[in-house]
């Protein structure tokens, strides 16, 4: 078993932590993601990102939020979210999650049974209305989702937090012809996980889930284990790291520590 110290050097190259590891163009980070499997958009836990991997100077040196995204890059995250293969649900506790096709096919058994929910009516009327009218209509922009079902644009607003978190409906970015001049405005497409991502895979969902873990440990090299309970919309107890380790399915480098059976 590499040491704790090893381990640490290993995740400081592979997440491209330092700025002689730039991403240095789009496809570099499509690479990137192929590699790591997942990615985070911002930098908000162990597991790789996107933008602290460009190593590029805030848009707005100070300021949280889209200030404190990439000056140039900022895009990238929609750009590589657009190109095929990558899947993009909020199931990082309700944040992006980048997926690569491995990481969706693991993710997917988790997602299907969010969905079952929804369309039970497991998270409210509206949900299950939502989706019930993507699975008759295809994926559907926010605006016509809003005409066509009546909803306010708080109600819609609540359903989606409950409906993208959980991995249920899958958004992207959509652009909205204004006006007659040429022009438009970011909106989204929102798309039931079905739709997003159509290869069902035959697994348990709590067989996903440590499945999802490990591949979350695997991405970020070497993590905390206290770290891993906010990765995921799904709950991960420390029973379940616990068993994980002791199958030899991750392995623990130090105490509270875990990394990926290598």
């Amino acid at each position: 078993m590499p040491t704790l110290a090893e381990l640490r050097a290993e995740r400081i190259r592979l997440c491209r932590l330092t700025a002689d590891r730039a991403l240095a163009d789009l496809d570099d980070a499509e690479a990137f993601l192929r590699d790591r499997r997942l990615l985070t958009l911002v930098p908000d836990s162990s597991m790789p990102s996107l933008f602290a991997a460009t190593h590029e100077e805030a848009y707005a040196p100070g300021k949280a939020g889209f200030g404190s995204w990439p000056r140039t890059k900022w895009k990238w995250g929609s750009e590589l979210a657009a190109r095929a293969g990558v899947i993009t649900p909020k199931v990082h506790k309700g944040k992006l999650l980048f997926l690569s096709r491995e990481a969706a096919a693991t993710v997917d058994p988790l997602c299907r049974e969010s969905l079952e929910l929804a369309a039970d009516g497991q998270m409210g009327p509206d949900a299950a209305a939502i989706v019930r009218h993507l699975a008759a209509a295809g994926p559907t922009t926010v605006d016509d989702l809003k005409a066509e079902l009546g909803l306010q644009p708080k109600t819609l607003r609540s359903a989606r937090e409950k409906l993208e978190s959980s991995g249920a409906v899958v958004a992207r970015e959509a652009l909205v012809p204004v006006g007659i001049e040429p022009g438009h405005r970011h909106s989204s497409t929102l798309a039931r996980w079905d739709q997003a991502w159509t290869q069902r895979r035959k697994v348990s969902p709590s067989a996903a889930l440590d499945e999802m873990v490990i591949l979350g440990v695997r991405a970020a090299v070497v993590t905390h284990q206290e770290e891993i309970k906010t990765w995921f919309s799904w709950p991960v107890t420390t029973s379940s790291l616990d068993r994980l380790v002791q199958s030899g399915r991750l392995q623990r480098p130090g105490p509270g520590w875990v990394a990926a059976t290598q």
